[in-house]
């Protein structure tokens, strides 16, 4: 059986067919979105779950690939049992709570496509990777067949223009093995790619009568895509869209990067980043970005680094207010990042339909709240607005011509700051905003069903 299959940045999504319509799966453990997130009690453990998932055929043949990860698995393993804990991976919103429940335990990950493009990666991050993939298509997967009785084997996956990194093509090509050796693994025999953007105006062109220039512009979590393609009644049947393509560009913004901006500008003035060393010089601010920058491994890293924690003692003792440098301290010692990042999220959702929210940030401190207003992430995010703004306009010049429609998906565009910023762009141009979550998944589906059928 074939499937679409939206392995998203912030969300997982899977569509199928039914008499001649998308459909989009509910997943019995999640609902039509599961949240791209991963909990384990144990790094370690993650590859030894995935072993267990495979068919004794392809156990043997990771056995041989993985055999040191999988004695540090076994390992972990034991001294899990030994402690009375649990060894079960969670995913989606599970994974959020275990996490929330002791941020300082365990390995939770957000977003892993955010990392399958980055660069200088070595063959053992690029394996853990593959792993982390591999865990979550299985499951997801086993949900698809779960809820449709049906054994599915053939996908279609959805990629961003550019992935997340710093190399190009190089980058594009690591993140496509990364996905295809893991849809292979879980059991996937064909598997194609279709890019996201183009995946998107294939929802939109059912609906077309006549054909049109349309300007598609995917918002995802950690990409934006843009793509000018010619749509419409004479073109939709047709196998090959490539000349129908006109332009497409892409870059590293995305959702992600608007929650960070928000945590950052927004947040971490609580956390002292906005205050004064008592030598009368601005707070120095690099350990505070490098704290919100969850898509980025290399600042991660050094944030929770020991050299790092010595940094901020040091800057607690020369800070005017060194009460407010603690609970950076806090936010270190006890792995808060993701939990930081995410009350953004939660606020730029909010935000989308009330002129403020409220964070609750008594996680750090007791009783401490921050008030963010819609003028405020606004500012925040100015310069990925603009980055968006550049990319739509990239794509206009490289197509030679100006769109009939502007088609806007994916679920950052939900945002009524990022709708009215596009719309600003394209004065006297239709704007058409679709399933913000459900267009990618739905053309998947359609193309899956035109190519393996």
């Amino acid at each position: 059986m074939m499937i679409g299959f939206d392995y998203g940045t912030s969300n997982c999504a899977v569509g199928v067919m039914e008499h001649g319509q998308p459909k989009i799966v509910n997943l019995p453990a999640h609902g039509t979105l599961m949240p791209s997130t991963l909990y384990s009690p144990d790094r370690d453990i993650i590859v030894s779950w995935l072993y267990a998932q495979l068919t004794p055929s392809e156990q043997q043949a990771f056995k041989t690939l993985r055999i040191i990860p999988l004695q540090k698995g076994q390992k972990a393993l034991r001294e899990l049992a030994l402690d009375g804990l649990s060894s079960e991976l969670s995913f989606g919103q599970q994974a959020l709570a275990n996490y929330l429940e002791e941020p300082e335990e365990g390995y939770y990950i957000k977003s892993p496509k955010s990392f399958l493009g980055a660069s200088g990666l070595k063959q053992p991050q690029i394996d853990l990777f593959e792993d982390i993939v591999a865990a979550m298509m299985s499951h997801v997967k086993q949900q698809v067949e779960s809820s449709l009785g049906r054994e599915v084997n053939q996908t279609v996956i959805g990629r961003p223009i550019n992935f997340q990194g710093l190399k190009g093509e190089e980058s594009n090509q690591q993140a496509i093995a990364i996905l295809t050796n893991a849809a292979k693994r879980v059991g996937f025999s064909s598997i194609e790619f279709q890019y996201e953007p183009v995946a998107a105006g294939f929802e939109y062109e059912a609906s077309l009568s006549t054909d049109k220039r349309v300007l598609v512009v995917d918002i995802g979590g950690g990409t934006t895509d843009c793509s000018m393609i010619l749509m419409g009644p004479a073109y939709i049947h047709s196998n090959d869209r490539s000349k129908q393509l006109l332009a497409h560009s892409g870059e590293r913004i995305g959702g992600n990067d608007f929650d960070i901006q928000l945590a950052f500008r927004g947040l971490m003035p609580n956390l002292g980043a906005t205050s004064q060393l008592k030598s009368g010089k601005p707070m120095p601010t690099n350990s505070y970005w490098q704290a919100v920058a969850i898509n980025n491994i290399n600042e991660q890293t050094a944030f929770y680094s020991a050299a790092n924690g010595r940094h901020l003692d040091m800057l607690q003792r020369d800070a005017e207010h060194p009460e407010l440098v603690s609970r950076l301290i806090k936010l270190y010692r006890e792995k808060l990042s993701y939990q930081l990042v995410n009350s953004a999220e939660n606020a730029k959702i909010s935000l989308s339909t009330e002129p403020s929210n409220t964070v609750d940030l008594s996680y750090i401190e007791h009783a401490l709240m921050q008030t963010l207003s819609i003028e405020g992430f606004q500012q925040a995010c100015e310069k990925e607005l603009q980055a968006i703004g550049r990319l739509m306009q990239d794509c206009v010049k490289q197509a030679g011509c100006q769109p009939d429609v502007v088609f806007v998906t994916g679920g950052t565009a939900k945002s009524t700051v990022i709708s009215q910023y596009i719309e600003q762009q394209f004065p006297g141009v239709e704007l058409v905003i679709g399933d913000h979550f459900g267009s990618v998944t739905a053309g998947l589906t359609r193309w899956a069903e035109r190519i393996f059928k």
